[in-house]
């Protein structure tokens, strides 16, 4: 029979994640929202599904988006002006995402989420040559690293136990929700409950470009599928960001 009552332990949203430390909701400036009025409507409606705070992270990677200071705050300025022009309240800030290749200097300087936690990103098809050296100088000079998406990198997926390699050097696992929806394939669905079991990832974001991938976000969350899948798990995206 049918009944109003929600099913027990169903969350039609994702407020218990409340903060999204990576997403390309900047206009203009990499393969994200192409314009203000894209990323307005992004931002509302991942606010009205239950995040509460945006820290975005455009690329730097040298050969497609040469990002730097300038290009992203001048883009994060538009998305203020564009909020506050619509009246909406949200809580938003900008950092980045760097692709580590040969173009990548480790320096003090580079844009971080807050706490100097760093964003970083490798190929999908193979490892960067010396990224373990990356990562010590990276550590050295105080920054916490965060490899983004793990799930997605394509040469550890016969190799899982690798994974654990990246985590005795300290470095911290990003999810990318769409993993566990099965946006990136089975592979990537695979590897992703694996470093779920394993209790690997620190933190989860949406890694939002477009509205391909929040109309299947949105209903992974509104029917309350998310809540079920990675509700119960320790992420510290509130705990660090809030």
């Amino acid at each position: 029979m049918f009944t109003f009552f929600k099913k027990k332990n169903q969350v039609e949203d994702v407020e218990w994640l409340g903060v999204d430390i990576h997403s390309h909701l900047l206009p203009g400036i990499d393969d994200g929202s192409p314009d203000v009025v894209q990323s307005l409507s992004l931002i509302k409606q991942l606010s009205d599904l239950g995040f509460s705070k945006f820290l975005c992270t455009p690329h730097i990677f040298e050969e497609l988006y040469p990002n730097d200071a300038n290009t992203i705050s001048s883009a994060l300025k538009e998305v203020k002006d564009g909020l506050e022009s619509s009246g909406l309240e949200v809580d938003i800030a900008a950092a980045a995402e760097y692709m580590i290749d040969e173009n990548f200097q480790v320096k003090d300087g580079l844009l971080c989420l807050p706490g100097k936690y760093i964003l970083i990103e490798m190929s999908y098809l193979s490892e960067t040559p010396g990224i373990d050296q990356v990562i010590f100088d990276l550590k050295i000079l105080g920054y916490h690293v965060i490899l983004a998406h793990p799930e997605r990198y394509a040469f550890n997926h016969q190799y899982l136990a690798r994974f654990n390699r990246y985590k005795e050097m300290g470095v911290m696992f990003q999810l990318n929700l769409l993993a566990v929806c099965g946006y990136y394939g089975n592979e990537v669905k695979r590897v992703s409950d694996y470093l779920l079991e394993n209790r690997l990832y620190d933190f989860a974001a949406t890694d939002l470009h477009h509205s391909r991938h929040l109309h299947v976000l949105s209903a992974a969350i509104t029917s309350g599928a998310l809540y079920k899948k990675l509700g119960s798990y320790d992420f510290k995206n509130k705990e660090i960001f809030s």
